[in-house]
């Protein structure tokens, strides 16, 4: 990305790891040859009237009630009016009272079936609670962040830094193009963005100090497994030979799982629910949910202390007359490990598919989470569907992917074998979860008449995305090893069939490629095809398709057929294209279509009218809503060549 001119060159190299759960913010002084990559502790309330540094910045927000807190409690070194409580403090107040907690604002930011710049968090809480958008709390973590440094590095403030904030791989570009919208409304402008898992292996390449080498070979896959509060992330690297240097080329990534470790403190909550129901306690919805809070410590506890067999749980309540009586038990370490290791990892072949139940007609409105817990399960069918991913083609891989085929032995299915694996993310610090997972994957490949794959270590699993990703700043600059892959989907944008009216059917799509899989950032192309009609001065839509599998497909690739598997449909566009001198609104103008992809990973088409050159361009943000027209339309005024 090109930086403004400045009278000096960023010092520092700043990495945020901007998870679903929490932040962590790493960096490296990139101005001195010696200087290693460091996590900043952040200055936080953990209570009122209380503030610690700690490694991590909880991602959670909380909406106090106006006289809940005094003003003279709501003090942080840097200010004695935060504009929000987030961090420890808003996990420790929202466990109490849980509708006025906004978390999981990462998974609503890349949620297309809401618009993620209303004001709707805490989700489902009562009118009297303030309500912020994803997009807003986004912007208050990072704001926190922001403001914790330049307090503890007054002498070079974070917007005249070099910042690379972390994604999950499976982010679509509007996605993307929201975070990067937070960040730069903040005053963040030296910004990149970086892939979670790539980020977790750079992390890896530099605590190795330069012995990765030893420790993989050319051809080898290395298979990242991120399991965070929120999500599952996945994603394949291969090691490649260029000129005699060993290289990494990201070559597969997952798709987004909503599957993670909230999934599993809710899951013991409501082992703790019906434990209770049987000593006949009915506990309301809001006590689970407060409950869920108490889960995750006590499992965190249990899982890392091997002396440690139990940890009582206190139910909270409400009311004069059940104070005397509130309700108590306890999580063991055997419940822990029944519910998590066979509910999440269960040891299944990998034919084994992710099932998908028929849904409801009616749902509550929340997050799209993964409707089949079984971690292993997933991590199955994404080796399944990446059969091809590798560049040099397993002589063994049968012709079609025969995945999930009623009596077919699993030594038969074709999926893709790694021969490392990296592990990062929270839920795997636990030693029983990670040994449970690698001896699943382990068991698919002796079956398979391959090696086991061996694991890498060396990874502080909760701090290693924020320290690869201030890492990568140095790479960048020419100082380290880089990992190659460019976008990890081939994309495409729907066209409408020319065909004669036939009763109650739509026209069918079709799709043309405009980005081929794997092109890099900051690169673009223009896409050969026929002229297309394009409608200016009226409301449009623009539909987008994505996939992960489709390798081949070149840009001006013309699909008017594909498997349902091949090709994800994405949120699609609105927009109003302006109406330029000349032109008439409504008009149908031929034009030609180029596209390229930002350094942020956007998705950015241009249509290029054929009579006199004019441009008209739509950026894949997703602008959702009626401001979708406005603000698109303005950052699409034709240009005269």
């Amino acid at each position: 990305m090109e930086h403004n001119q400045a009278s000096q060159a960023p010092k520092y190299s700043v990495g945020i790891d901007l998870g679903t759960t929490h932040c962590v913010l790493s960096y490296v002084d990139t101005q001195n040859e010696d200087a290693r990559v460091e996590v900043m502790a952040i200055p936080q309330m953990t209570a009122p009237g209380t503030v610690e540094s700690r490694m991590q910045l909880g991602s959670f927000l909380y909406q106090p009630h106006e006289h809940e807190m005094a003003p003279n409690a709501r003090r942080l070194p840097w200010t004695e009016e935060p504009k929000a409580l987030v961090g420890a403090i808003a996990r420790n107040l929202g466990a109490k009272t849980p509708i006025r907690l906004v978390s999981s604002a990462k998974s609503w930011l890349c949620h297309g079936g809401v618009n993620r710049r209303d004001a709707f968090l805490p989700q489902g809480s009562p009118e009297d609670v303030a309500k912020v958008s994803p997009l807003r709390a986004t912007e208050l973590y990072l704001a926190h962040l922001k403001e914790a440094w330049n307090h503890l590095h007054p002498q070079h403030d974070l917007s005249e830094q070099d910042v690379t904030i972390t994604v999950p791989a499976s982010f679509d570009p509007a996605a993307r193009d929201l975070t990067a919208e937070a960040a730069r409304n903040i005053g963040l402008a030296h910004l990149t963005l970086l892939e979670e898992p790539q980020a977790a292996l750079y992390s890896w390449i530099d605590n190795s100090q330069d012995k990765w080498r030893d420790q993989v070979n050319v051809g080898d896959v290395v298979l990242v497994v991120d399991i965070g509060g929120g999500t599952t992330d996945l994603s394949l690297v291969e090691v490649t030979e260029d000129e005699g240097n060993l290289t990494l080329n990201r070559i597969a990534v997952g798709e987004h799982i909503l599957l993670g470790g909230d999934n599993m403190d809710l899951a013991l909550a409501y082992r703790l629910k019906m434990k209770l129901a049987q000593e006949g306690k009915e506990l309301q919805p809001w006590q689970v949910q407060a409950m869920t809070h108490a889960c995750r410590d006590a499992k965190e506890a249990l899982l890392n202390d091997a002396e440690l067999q139990a940890v009582p749980i206190v139910v909270p309540s409400r009311g004069s007359k059940l104070m005397g009586s509130t309700l108590k038990t306890e999580l063991t370490k055997q419940e822990v490990q029944q519910t998590l290791v066979d509910g999440f990892f269960p040891q299944v072949s990998v034919a084994d598919q992710p099932v998908q139940r028929s849904r409801g007609a009616l749902t509550q409105m929340g997050l799209p989470y993964a409707q089949d817990a079984g971690i292993t399960r997933h991590i199955a069918a994404f080796l399944a569907k990446q059969a091809n991913a590798q560049g040099q083609a397993n002589s063994e891989t049968a012709p079609f992917n025969m995945a999930g085929i009623p009596g077919m032995p699993a030594a038969s299915i074709e999926f893709i074998k790694p021969t490392a694996i990296l592990f990062n993310g929270g839920v795997l610090k636990s030693d029983l979860l990670a040994q449970r997972l690698l001896s699943t994957i382990n068991q698919w490949l002796t079956d398979a008449g391959t090696a086991a794959a061996k694991r890498l270590t060396g990874l502080d699993l909760d701090l290693a995305v924020a320290s690869g990703a201030a890492y990568y700043g140095a790479v960048r600059r020419g100082q380290g090893v880089r990992i190659r892959g460019g976008i990890a989907s081939a994309y495409y944008v729907g066209i409408e069939s020319a065909m004669p009216a036939i009763p109650g059917m739509a026209p069918p799509m079709e799709a043309l490629c405009v980005a081929p899989f794997g092109m890099e950032e900051g690169s673009g192309v223009a896409v050969p095809s026929q002229e297309f009609g394009l409608v200016i001065g009226q409301p449009v839509h623009f539909q987008f398709f994505g996939s992960t599998t489709r390798r081949e497909d070149v840009a001006g690739t013309h699909l008017d057929y594909w498997a349902p598997e091949e090709l994800e449909e994405l949120p699609e566009i609105q927009v109003t294209l302006p109406v330029s001198e000349g032109r008439r609104e409504g008009e149908v103008v031929p034009v030609t279509l180029a596209s390229r992809v930002t350094e942020l990973g956007t998705l950015y088409l241009e249509a290029i009218a054929s009579d006199n050159g004019q441009k008209w361009h739509v950026e894949f943000d997703v602008r959702e809503g009626n401001d979708a027209q406005e603000s698109n339309a303005q950052s699409s005024d034709a240009q005269q060549q």
